[in-house]
């Protein structure tokens, strides 16, 4: 299944299942990324490491490795 990792720049995607446990999930949770969840990818780092993302109206920088952990569906460019 593809996860937050992968979507590129610009596009968007729905928070589909947190794979990550205890503490790592909880985090994220509590960040605002859950099942449903509507995810627009608004940045990378130059370095490729934090994404910028706009969750709920706000914006939200995580790590690559916690992405990883986010599968994702319904993957759209936005326009």
């Amino acid at each position: 299944m593809t996860t937050l990792r992968d979507v590129k720049v610009g596009e968007s995607a729905t928070v589909a299942k947190l794979t990550g446990a205890g503490a790592l999930k909880r985090r994220i949770m509590d960040m605002g990324l859950t099942k449903g969840t509507r995810v627009h990818v608004r940045k990378v780092a130059p370095l490729g490491d934090p994404l910028e993302l706009t969750v709920r109206g706000y914006e939200l920088s995580i790590r690559k490795d916690e992405a990883a952990s986010i599968e994702v569906t319904d993957v759209a460019k936005d326009e």
